[in-house]
């Protein structure tokens, strides 16, 4: 199998890559890696998506069914994973159709480990997503 400047100098591989689209030489184009890698562009986003979904329900959640044990880490952890939702959202609207096919899935994940870390049932959070999503993005929302 023939190495090549992808498999040897990624980085160098990306400049390459650039200045021959700024050129306009697409016939030089390493074609099937910049598909690869636009494709794991996507699914870094919606994975990045899905992850700060889960933290922020995960936290909404231990806020709201463990009060004793109530963290200051936990409302910055929420405003900060809220902010990269948002961002995301932002940059990119296409992705809100995702994150709302991805969200009943994430809120079950996010109940799983709300359960692991509190030591409570899993039975202790409702089998539906006790917040609207509105409430989620609002920035001052703690339920």
């Amino acid at each position: 199998m023939k190495t090549t400047l992808y498999d040897k100098d990624y980085y160098l591989w990306l400049e390459e890559t650039v200045q021959l689209l700024k050129e306009g030489k697409v016939k030089e184009l390493d074609v099937n890696n910049l598909i690869e890698e636009i494709e794991d562009m996507g699914r870094s986003q919606k994975n990045a998506l899905e992850s700060n979904l889960i933290v922020v329900l995960m936290h909404l959640l231990k806020w709201k069914y463990q009060p004793t044990k109530q963290s200051g880490s936990w409302p910055r952890s929420i405003r900060e994973h809220r902010r990269s939702i948002l961002k995301a959202l932002r940059n990119s609207p296409s992705l809100k159709r995702y994150f709302e096919e991805i969200f009943d899935e994430s809120y079950q994940e996010a109940r799983k480990q709300a359960a692991d870390e509190t030591e409570l049932s899993l039975n202790t959070f409702p089998e539906t997503c006790p917040f609207k999503i509105e409430r989620i993005f609002d920035s001052e929302y703690l339920p």
